[in-house]
């Protein structure tokens, strides 16, 4: 596995992180986490809102084993969910504040490598939720900062007040709207890139997805992507990448990555089984070939998936300001 710099100023990480969204069970924790370090990947993408603080505490107690120094943990705040409303953004001061120490105590660790604050609180101005990660920075708490889905105007506000390493956000094959103008402004201000959903949310792959046969939980029920309209239309992209894939001898998700990597972003992928680590720790390996580099973007223009990246309300939440 390659290591990476996260922009400028950002933390050196594999070139593949380790997504936790799902991972909030200890035992099942306890068992892939030390495979992934021993495959080369030491990021490991957190939230406080996954699981209600369940991925932190799932985390924290695998790194907790004589790990934590292998692994940079970055982990986001600032959605609250709410039992019976979409959930709501928030970006003041002492709510960041009080979010980090909780962090910290779930992920059992003096400090977090990585804090992004996941939305932009469109009530608060960027530039004092930025001022706020900032003194966790200076307090010994937080070693790098970052932002997810932010504009490239709100980057530009949010570097007035504290150095921004990192900006997350969705980018892959079939959503490419980051090439537009936010990977530019990044690269001009030294900001590292974060790719979450890199695999279209599995649709990219070999394994074919049903949302019939999902669990009553399961996001993909509510995404957008995987309703009867546009389901047909993206099932045929993807079928496309696995028949592109399969005449160059390997596999959808390794050309996904591997194209992601020749774009020079960090992917970050769910990852609970041993074959899945080998495969997508060997796609960061793999280099593509002009021609297929072609292929690929051929297949999948910019725009090419039917359907909103997210349903209204949580795509409401997201920075579009100067975008």
């Amino acid at each position: 596995m390659r290591d990476k710099r996260l922009g400028v100023s950002g933390p050196v990480v594999s070139a593949l992180g380790f997504g936790c969204m799902a991972l909030t069970d200890v035992r099942a924790a306890a068992d892939v986490v030390p495979r992934a370090l021993d495959h080369g990947v030491t990021l490991f993408d957190t939230a406080d809102y996954y699981g209600q603080g369940a991925s932190e505490t799932a985390l924290g107690t695998a790194l907790s084993r004589g790990l934590r120094d292998r692994a940079v943990i970055a982990t986001k705040t600032g959605i609250v969910h709410r039992p019976k409303a979409p959930p709501a953004v928030t970006g003041r001061p002492d709510a960041l504040r009080a979010a980090c120490e909780g962090s910290l105590r779930r992920l059992r660790t003096d400090r977090l490598d990585l804090y992004l604050l996941a939305r932009v609180d469109r009530t608060v101005p960027v530039e004092e939720s930025v001022g706020a990660m900032t003194e966790l920075v200076a307090a010994g708490k937080v070693r790098h900062i970052g932002l997810c889905e932010a504009a490239p105007a709100t980057l530009r506000r949010a570097g007035t007040t504290g150095r921004i390493a990192v900006l997350q956000s969705e980018y892959a094959l079939w959503e490419r709207h980051v090439e537009d103008h936010i990977l530019g402004t990044c690269a001009e201000l030294g900001i590292g890139f974060v790719a979450c959903r890199p695999l279209g949310l599995g649709l990219l792959t070999d394994a074919a997805v049903d949302p019939a046969t999902l669990p009553p939980a399961d996001w993909r029920r509510r995404d957008p992507r995987f309703e009867p309209a546009n389901l047909p239309h993206n099932t045929r992209l993807a079928d496309g990448l696995r028949r592109l894939a399969a005449a160059h001898r390997t596999t959808a998700a390794r050309l996904a990555l591997a194209w992601l990597a020749d774009k020079g972003v960090v992917p970050v992928v769910g990852m609970r089984r041993e074959e899945h680590l080998r495969e997508n720790a060997a796609a960061l390996s793999t280099r593509l070939t002009p021609d297929q580099l072609a292929a690929l973007d051929a297949l999948f223009e910019p725009g090419s998936a039917r359907g909103e990246r997210y349903p209204p309300p949580l795509l409401d939440l997201i920075d579009q300001h100067g975008s």
